[in-house]
């Protein structure tokens, strides 16, 4: 039997801890995109997140024996705010099982709720299995994040608040953030249920396809593995009722990248001087993709801005990928022959645009090899056309702008070819940010094996992005690969990346 939601929705208790958030118009987004971009503010929730809505409308409908009993849940952080201030405002007992890659502003945010905090799992799934053990084991009432009716009533009402403050005939559409789906099940529920003319659109990482994936095969998916910066998505498999209730009324689900998102974070910085988490930034940087994709003028789009719970050291790994996502950024790997005159004429070529960065390592006494950034104001087209001036001027050129291993690892690194360095392969591996990981690598490769490169730079994210060289002989790559795998780490085999092909100077 399926939910009457529009009822469920109007009937839902969430005020007694949540605000009605403002629509804020974003006029330099606008003016850009030539199209009316507003911002539904959930991250000026109480906890700084919708999640509050969900949890508390959950905790609310308890009968009072089972409220008694006391309430637990899993989270990577927003959800746990959410249901560790309902159980506080209700006077119950709540138990927050955490990954232990939480970032820390959310772990201390539930301490200082009251909520009894358990650390266990690498991430949102094993601390979901955790979680479940535990409340059958203390007879606790599992909250769900997203899977279940009355959290998904409780989100709604960030829809219902939406047509109250705009007129629905005057909206195009709706872009949602995607984790579990508890929040575009909410609110597309409601809206189609009044404006079925109404867009809904949701966004994920292109990590984090969940709910893309399932869509697109028709029934729910489990991915191997999620992406972890923006981590309040990071869920590997959709909620069942959020499935039915996304096939039945979701228009399209888009993907970003993580350049996309950073950038989405700065345009939110300056139309509004508040800073979204990248899973709360979703919502616009599915905008500009669509308004990019179907060149319209003059729509009028709504993005729900989910949250602003982000450790205070991720914005140096935003702020250096904002201009990327925004393609205000080019970065070109370019040889240059070691003669009079020839940095001198490749600048005559840049002319006065802005260097970003400039990185210079001797290839041979013929030729030198430098890694580039360069300011954009036209995007790709004008990185196109710089492309072609480069090499009509005599120089080999690369571009890097997309290239993770560039981007990540190589614009920060310097050396030499190096010698001895027989059967060397390189690794990107991601490093759960906690004490031991490092231990854990280096024990899996052991002495066998020779680590003739290791390049990591901390970027305030869950996971730490590691760049390794290790000399590894033809008839041990299996054995190798073995022990890699022990790790369950992920990686990739980086061996042939031009990226770092320039860096040995090939």
């Amino acid at each position: 039997m399926q939910e009457n939601y529009l009822e469920r929705i109007l009937k839902a208790k969430v005020y007694d801890v949540a605000i009605e958030t403002p629509l804020e118009a974003a006029p330099r987004l606008s003016r850009r995109l030539d199209n009316q971009v507003f911002f539904k503010r959930e991250d000026l929730q109480p906890v700084f997140s919708f999640k509050i809505r969900g949890a508390y409308n959950k905790i609310a409908q308890l009968s009072t024996i089972a409220a008694q009993r006391g309430v637990i849940c899993a989270s990577a952080g927003n959800h746990a705010q959410g249901v560790a201030l309902g159980a506080r405002t209700r006077g119950i007992p709540a138990v927050v099982v955490m990954p232990f890659t939480t970032p820390e502003i959310k772990v201390q945010a539930v301490a200082a709720l009251g909520g009894e905090i358990v650390l266990h799992g690498e991430d949102f799934d094993q601390a979901y299995e955790h979680a479940v053990e535990l409340a059958r084991a203390r007879s606790l009432v599992f909250v769900h994040p997203f899977d279940d009716p009355d959290v998904i009533a409780g989100q709604g009402t960030v829809a219902m608040e939406i047509l109250r403050q705009q007129h629905g005939d005057e909206i195009d559409a709706i872009f949602v953030p995607i984790g579990g789906g508890g929040l575009i099940a909410g609110i597309a529920a409601y809206t189609k249920a009044l404006y079925p003319r109404i867009k809904i659109i949701g966004v994920e990482p292109e990590d984090s396809a969940g709910m893309f994936e399932s869509l697109r095969v028709g029934k729910r998916v489990t991915l191997d593995r999620v992406g972890t910066f923006a981590d309040g998505v990071a869920v590997r498999r959709v909620g069942e009722e959020t499935f039915r209730i996304a096939r039945q009324h979701v228009d399209e689900v888009l993907l970003v990248s993580s350049d996309q998102i950073c950038a989405a974070i700065q345009d939110i910085f300056e139309d509004t001087r508040s800073i979204a988490e990248p899973s709360g930034a979703l919502a616009v940087a599915g905008i500009k993709k669509y308004a990019a994709r179907e060149a319209c003028t003059q729509r009028r789009f709504i993005a729900i801005n989910g949250g602003a719970n982000m450790n205070f050291d991720r914005l140096r790994y935003i702020a250096e990928r904002a201009d990327i996502g925004a393609q205000r950024e080019a970065l070109f790997a370019i040889e240059i022959p070691e003669g009079p005159g020839s940095f001198l004429r490749f600048c005559e070529i840049v002319g006065r645009r802005s260097v970003t960065e400039f990185n210079y390592r001797f290839a041979s006494a013929k030729a030198a090899q430098i890694f580039v950034g360069l300011a954009l104001t036209q995007g790709k087209a004008e990185r196109d056309a710089l492309i072609s001036s480069i090499a009509a001027g005599g120089f080999a050129v690369r571009d890097m702008t997309d290239n993770e291993v560039a981007k990540q690892h190589v614009r920060y690194m310097v050396g030499g070819h190096g010698t001895g360095l027989e059967h060397e392969r390189l690794y990107r591996f991601e490093f759960p940010e906690r004490p031991g990981a490092l231990l854990k690598f280096l024990r899996a490769i052991g002495t066998e094996w020779n680590i003739s490169l290791f390049h990591y730079r901390n970027h305030g994210s869950d996971y730490g992005r590691v760049l390794a060289g290790i000399q590894v002989p033809p008839g041990t790559h299996t054995d190798f690969l073995l022990h890699v795998d022990e790790l369950q780490y992920p990686y990739t085999d980086e061996t042939d990346n031009a990226a770092y092909k320039i860096f040995l100077g090939a």
